[in-house]
């Protein structure tokens, strides 16, 4: 299990980088798309994280490899960002946008989530 440091680290860590993938691969400016993106993948590992300290979930064990080892751990936080994005996009500031632009706002959470799940903590 990670210390609440490392998970401190890693979920800002996950929204900092949505908040700039929005921004670089949606071209959005809005603060508050980038807001709910970041929140989004912000909040998707710190959940599954919690879920996972209670319950007393043993999903730490990576996949064989150098290049994508990933674990159910870090499936978690990113399938929880994008649940989480999809949603608050939705129902959000993006209520209006053809459905292509929440959903990709959705991945972007999800990706950082998971990329800096498995990379960096």
């Amino acid at each position: 299990m990670p210390t609440w440091g490392a998970v401190v680290w890693g979920i800002v860590a996950s929204a900092g980088l949505a908040a700039l993938a929005g921004r670089v691969l949606l071209h959005e400016r809005r603060a508050v798309t980038l807001a709910a993106i970041a929140l989004s993948a912000l909040l998707g590992p710190l959940l599954w994280d919690l879920i996972l300290r209670h319950t007393g979930g043993d999903f730490f064990v990576d996949a064989p490899g150098y290049v994508f080892p990933v674990s159910f751990e870090d499936t978690g936080s990113g399938v929880f960002a994008t649940a989480i994005a999809a949603i608050l996009l939705g129902l959000g500031p993006l209520r209006a946008a053809p459905g292509r632009r929440p959903a990709l706002g959705a991945l972007i959470a999800g990706a950082s989530a998971l990329l800096v799940d498995i990379y960096l903590y």
